[in-house]
């Protein structure tokens, strides 16, 4: 059967949205500065498969080295329950209306892995609740950072979140019985910002190059103009000594594995799908997709994450209490860095480099010949109080470092 004028009134509306969004794009200017607010409000969103479990494990190390803010009242924790899968099938959304509220409230989100149903699942078809919250609190920026000091690897990786691949993801449609059409949305404003953002913090943080990853060569219209925007505003910053090049993402891959060029690269900036793609293959060069954090960063709401999934699995076999907490850890140092508490992340993060990648008295294997996500926090966490924290890590980073 032919649905040709059904499909294209589909295609009509929703590019009547996306016009409406890129003129909010181009509307909405104004950065929300969190340093100078008194009081801030930390949303904890525990997910649900193993989110729960490793979630509650970051939020004590957050809790821990913010607990002379929190008893200030200049932090304020809230849990925000109500992005499990059961209740997102119950209301029929990718967030209910009460949680998206809750969510508003807050000024930085520390969020857990949540399911999202895919082909052959018992579950309807419903938005991923990840791609739904970026959307709704516009958090376009998704920057992840891996560092393999053995293998002299510094990479921040600057992924669009709001448009690309996922942007309409559960919106494509059957034209006929042997035709489906899904979409990828490039805007010019849209991706002006996530190229900007990378080339900011190229200056900021004295580094020299950035990478832009594309397939422009094939896909031509969409990521063509991303990389006609990247080339555009990579003129602005050759003052700053900062170059650019671009990458087809399928050689990309490839050249992160290439031992004699991996650490050549340092920041890179990339379409949605792209950058799930190599911030995956990313966290698994550092130790595993579990050892990597995410923030996803807008201009009014921030919200940090691990870059992995909900592990049903892993529930299902009793295994839960041995999820790697590593990535929502990582994930809680990067909010505290967003909202100013720099020292704290700093400790945080040292002391997941040298029990994650040095000293390695406990090992997570996800099973119970390993530590417990517990038991692992314990010892992050008896690193964070030690005295000598600092200069055990540059002992420790010093033997490794080319």
């Amino acid at each position: 059967m032919n649905n040709l004028d059904a499909s294209l009134e589909k295609f009509k509306a929703l590019m009547s949205q996306q016009l409406q969004r890129v003129e909010q794009i181009k509307s909405d200017t104004e950065w929300v500065d969190l340093s100078n607010k008194e009081n801030i409000i930390i949303g904890v969103c525990w997910g649900d498969g193993i989110g729960e479990s490793i979630s509650n494990q970051a939020q004590r190390v957050m809790e821990y080295v913010l607990g002379n803010a929190i008893q200030k009242r200049k932090i304020e924790i809230r849990i925000i329950d109500g992005l499990t899968i059961e209740n997102r099938v119950d209301h029929n959304k990718a967030i209910p209306d009460d949680v998206l509220a809750e969510l508003r409230e807050c000024d930085v989100i520390l969020k857990g892995p949540t399911t999202t149903p895919q082909q052959g699942d018992p579950w309807p078809n419903i938005e991923s609740a990840n791609v739904a919250m970026r959307k709704e609190l516009d958090l376009f920026a998704c920057v992840r950072p891996v560092s393999v000091p053995e293998k002299n690897i510094s990479w921040c990786f600057f992924r669009e979140n709001t448009e690309g691949a996922y942007a309409l993801g559960s919106q494509g449609f059957n034209v006929s019985d042997d035709l489906s059409v899904d979409f990828k949305i490039i805007s010019e404003p849209g991706a002006e910002r996530i190229i900007r953002m990378a080339f900011e913090y190229a200056k900021k943080n004295n580094k020299t190059r950035v990478t832009v990853v594309t397939k422009s060569n094939v896909i031509k219209t969409t990521d063509g103009r991303f990389s006609d925007v990247a080339k555009r505003i990579a003129k602005e910053y050759e003052q700053y000594g900062i170059t650019c090049d671009e990458w087809y993402i399928d050689i990309m891959t490839a050249k992160l594995i290439d031992e004699a060029r991996a650490s050549e690269f340092q920041v890179f900036v990339l379409p949605n799908l792209y950058g799930d793609i190599l911030t995956d293959e990313a966290g698994q060069i550092q130790g595993g997709v579990g050892t990597a954090g995410s923030a996803n960063i807008g201009k009014r709401y921030a919200m940090f994450e691990a870059i992995h999934g909900s592990a049903p699995r892993m529930v299902k076999e009793g295994r839960a209490q041995y999820a790697d907490p590593c990535s929502m850890i990582k994930a809680a140092a990067m909010l505290l860095q967003h909202i100013g508490y720099t020292e704290d992340a700093k400790k945080i993060e040292m002391a997941l480099d040298i029990t994650t990648q040095y000293e390695k008295k406990y090992v997570l294997t996800g099973r119970s010949n390993g530590a417990s996500g517990e038991e692992f926090t314990n010892y992050v966490l008896d690193w964070v109080q030690r005295t000598d924290l600092v200069s055990e890590w540059e002992r420790y980073t010093k033997q490794y470092v080319v």
